[in-house]
């Protein structure tokens, strides 16, 4: 078996350290803003600060991404949310910090995320070869499983007990020296242009072009964004059903953290097993199973108040999860050109994370009128029906 060669690894590392900063942050953002608030629209709204740049910005992105070299894009992005942490940390301190503020940081945050997101994934087919994509990409996906789902969450309860101040120095810390890790990948890795210059608006015209008129591709993109959105409505109000005295869960900050590295644990797993599924199984079958099992992640809460029952529907979800995502990322970045890798890879972030802002909206709301456990039948619900969708990628 051909190694994946230096520069992937150097790659590999920066991603590990980036992951482990964004998953303490994603966590301790809403941890830290229940002690501001117990309002559920608020805290689902902390998520759809930070995915709505997801919305508005994905399209530009990509097409920056195919006009600027990649590795400097995603080290200008690192520096910047490096940045946006250390003003947060110092807020903080001052003790200025509130959930507005929070807020602000949330969506800048994720827009210099649309940068780095999609460069990173259009970057990994410039360093391997093609018949290595998906083990390297499954290699990828589980450090930054393992960082920001594993590791993360109980890190980041730890830092919030000790201290907002330390649960937002930490990630900035990590991202900094993400930036030394990504410094040591050379190379030149600016897309090579076809044909005559023309403006951003008709290169992002072109990418969706492709992705639309592409059954297959554009068959998983509509799968993706609404089992994206199922999931951010789950994940954006689940906090209020688990942690605190009140909850139905009763679970402390560290306990909560470590019930979310299940779905670490499962993508873990699913990660290493993508390669092996695919050949085994087929693409169709992976894909299906991962679904049908992440809607049994979904629903759990809502028939089981047990953590280690949740957790272990977490696992399971995870697993199904990623292995279904090796597939889909390795088939698109194979059936894409590099010129056009960081376009279509836009496109589909914002039909498939595009939905994350609604998703944490529509969890928040359904979550006020309906009550929690019915928020998370309905997501389950609408996950598995999207199995029939499998068919079409055959």
């Amino acid at each position: 078996m051909a190694s994946l060669g230096g520069a992937y690894w150097r790659l590999w590392l920066s991603s590990a350290l980036s992951n482990l900063a964004d998953g303490v942050f994603k966590v301790a953002l809403p941890l830290v803003a229940v002690g501001l608030t117990r309002s559920p629209a608020l805290i689902a709204g902390l998520t759809l600060a930070v995915r709505l740049p997801w919305l508005l910005f994905a399209l530009p992105a990509g097409a920056l991404a195919d006009r600027l070299d990649r590795r400097h894009a995603m080290l200008g992005a690192n520096f910047a949310r490096a940045g946006l942490l250390a003003v947060l940390a110092l807020a903080v301190s001052l003790d200025v910090a509130s959930i507005w503020v929070l807020y602000a940081i949330a969506f800048a945050v994720g827009v210099t995320e649309t940068i780095y997101d999609t460069c990173a994934q259009s970057l990994v087919p410039r360093l391997v070869d093609r018949d290595q994509l998906s083990r390297a990409n499954g290699r990828l996906f589980a450090v930054e499983l393992t960082a920001n789902e594993f590791v993360g969450p109980p890190l980041a309860g730890l830092l919030v007990a000790a201290g907002a101040l330390a649960s937002f120095a930490t990630p900035a810390g990590l991202w900094l020296a993400a930036i030394g890790a990504l410094f040591l990948v050379r190379g030149e890795f600016r897309p090579p242009r076809e044909g005559p210059s023309s403006s951003l608006r008709a290169d992002i015209a072109e990418g969706l072009r492709f992705l639309f008129r592409h059954r297959v591709l554009r068959t998983i993109s509509v799968m993706v964004g609404v089992f994206n959105f199922a999931d951010t409505a789950v994940f954006a109000v689940l906090v209020l059903h688990a942690v605190g005295p009140g909850s139905a869960m009763g679970l402390s900050e560290q306990a909560f953290g470590l019930m979310l590295t299940g779905v670490a644990v499962g993508g873990l797993l699913g990660s290493l097993a993508g390669e092996w599924a695919e050949r085994v199984l087929g693409r169709a079958w992976t894909v299906g199973l991962g679904f049908a099992s992440s809607g049994v992640m979904l629903g759990m809460p809502a028939v089981s108040t047990d953590p280690y029952v949740v957790g272990a529907a977490f696992v399971l979800g995870g697993a199904g999860l990623m292995v279904a995502n090796v597939v889909m990322v390795s088939l698109r970045q194979r059936l894409t050109p590099d010129h056009l890798l960081g376009r279509v890879n836009s496109v589909h972030r914002l039909l498939a994370w595009g939905t994350m802002p609604l998703g944490a909206a529509a969890g928040g709301l359904l979550a006020q009128w309906l009550g929690l456990p019915a928020t998370f039948l309905l997501m389950a619900a609408l996950t598995l029906a999207l199995l029939p969708g499998v068919v079409r990628l055959r």
